[in-house]
C-alpha cells in the first residue's frame, strides 16, 4: 500500500492536532504524498500551510482546489465540479491548470463512475482520486461506491488511482496505486 495523507483543516481543528504532528505521524507511516485541503476559502491561511507542510514533509505535497497556489508544492488535486471552473470541457480545463501549474506539477482529478473515468483517461493528469469507498465525517454528500466497486473501476483508468472516502489503514483495494487516508491518521 502506497499511503496519501489527507490534511484536512476542519479535522485538525476537530482533533486538536498541529501539521508538524499530522506530519510526523503521516511520516512515519510511510506517506508519499500530502494533500492540503481548507474549505473554509481562506486562501492565506491554506498559503501558509503549505508552505509549512512543504518544509516539514519530504515528499509530495498537493493542495486541494486552490490552483493559485500549486506551484507553491507538488500540484493541486480538482474535483469534477471544480473543474467548470477553468474551462468549458475537462480537457480545456486540465489545460489551463498545466499552464498555471507548470510541467513539474502534479494534477488529480476526483472520478466516481465509468465516464467520469473514461473522460479522465483521454487528459493529460497524473492520477485520479477514486471514491467514496465508505461514508466519512468530512465530506457528508459523498456517495458511497464501496470497496469492490472502487476496485472494479480503478481497472478501467489509465492513470494511477487513489482510493478517497473512508480508506482504512489495514484496507487491501485491488487496482489501486494510493489509499488516501484520512481522519484514520488522527488514530494513534
Amino acid at each position: 500500500m502506497k499511503l496519501y495523507a489527507l490534511l484536512d483543516e476542519e479535522s485538525m481543528i476537530r482533533y486538536g492536532w498541529s501539521l508538524e504532528r499530522f506530519v510526523r505521524r503521516a511520516s512515519a507511516l510511510g506517506a508519499e504524498i500530502i494533500q492540503y485541503r481548507n474549505k473554509s476559502g481562506d486562501m492565506e491561511l491554506a498559503a501558509s500551510r503549505l508552505e509549512e507542510l512543504v518544509s516539514r514533509f519530504s515528499g509530495r505535497v498537493m493542495v486541494n482546489d486552490y490552483v493559485e497556489l500549486a506551484r507553491m508544492c507538488g500540484g493541486v488535486h480538482v474535483g469534477q465540479e471544480d473543474l467548470s471552473c477553468y474551462g468549458e470541457t475537462p480537457r480545456e480545463a486540465v489545460e489551463k491548470i498545466r499552464t498555471m501549474l507548470g510541467d513539474s506539477g502534479w494534477i488529480g482529478v476526483s472520478t466516481h463512475n465509468e465516464t467520469e473515468i473514461s473522460e479522465a483517461n483521454t487528459l493529460e493528469i497524473d492520477y485520479i482520486g477514486l471514491g467514496a469507498c465508505r461514508s466519512t465525517g468530512t465530506k457528508s454528500d459523498a456517495n458511497v461506491l464501496g470497496i469492490e466497486r472502487v476496485s472494479a473501476l480503478a481497472s478501467l483508468s489509465t492513470h494511477p488511482v487513489a482510493a478517497i472516502g473512508g480508506v482504512r489503514l489495514d484496507d487491501a483495494i485491488p487496482n489501486i496505486t494510493y489509499h488516501v487516508i484520512g481522519s484514520g491518521l488522527y488514530e494513534d
